[in-house]
């Protein structure tokens, strides 16, 4: 018992020193050692946010999938810039009235009057957990899109919360990677959809904090921990006859 316990210790000790894992107590917290975070921003008021770094990556990625009649939330900003000249017809989705870039008013989660087999693409960005009756906005996506168009989409994973603004009121979910591809794979169905976790323990706790992208290596920010989600991505096809 005595022998394995030292063997236990010195595996502990040579795996500290190799991972540069400190001592209990010794833990430099730095600037960090606050309980007010540096940003309630999201790092916008710093640099680029954390989580449109990891966003606007995932885009640049499959820019080719953003052609033909393309619908976007919000406005138009994402279908111009990856789409440019593969896009026919852009149109912006607002929940409420008001919106002039709004093209079509609708709550995903029960919007009949949008018709069936109509995009070619959607992108949806940071939008699906601001909605409470998730699964039907996936029924909605599923439904709208046409044989072949590709659905682009990120969720939040580690994130703050901003109870404070405007979204707080319906900010309903935080997703992990097997939530988004079980929520997804049931609606679109097998092998139609691909999931991606973006981030490490780093980039998340330089995110909870309200830092910018910009504060961070290109390499810190580009190393992936699953087990650390700061942003989830979702490329799912409507399966058919596609373009």
């Amino acid at each position: 018992m005595r022998l394995r316990k030292r063997a236990f210790r010195a595996y502990t000790a040579l795996r500290r020193r190799l991972l540069r894992i400190p001592l209990p107590g010794t833990t430099n917290f730095g600037d960090l050692r606050r309980l007010e975070p540096v940003s309630r921003n999201f790092g916008t008021d710093r640099g680029l946010s954390l989580d449109r770094y990891y966003i606007e990556g995932f885009l640049d990625q499959h820019a080719a999938d953003i052609q033909g009649r393309v619908l976007e939330v919000g406005d138009s900003t994402y279908t111009q810039r990856y789409g440019q000249d593969r896009v026919v017809q852009s149109d912006v989705l607002h929940v409420v009235e008001g919106n002039p870039r709004a093209t079509i008013v609708a709550d995903l989660a029960d919007a009949p009057h949008i018709a069936s087999d109509t995009f070619d693409c959607i992108v949806l960005t940071q939008t699906l957990h601001l909605i409470y009756e998730a699964r039907a906005a996936i029924i909605t996506l599923h439904r709208i899109l046409k044989p072949g168009g590709v659905l682009l989409l990120t969720v939040p994973g580690l994130t703050p919360v901003p109870t404070r603004t405007v979204w707080g009121y319906t900010w309903y979910w935080a997703f992990t990677a097997l939530s988004v591809e079980r929520l997804f794979g049931e609606v679109f169905g097998p092998g139609q959809v691909a999931v991606g976790t973006t981030g490490n323990v780093l980039a998340a706790t330089a995110f909870l904090q309200g830092l910018a992208a910009e504060e961070l290596a290109q390499d810190e920010l580009d190393a992936t921990d699953p087990d650390y989600p700061v942003i989830l991505t979702l490329r799912a096809t409507k399966a058919g006859a596609g373009r």
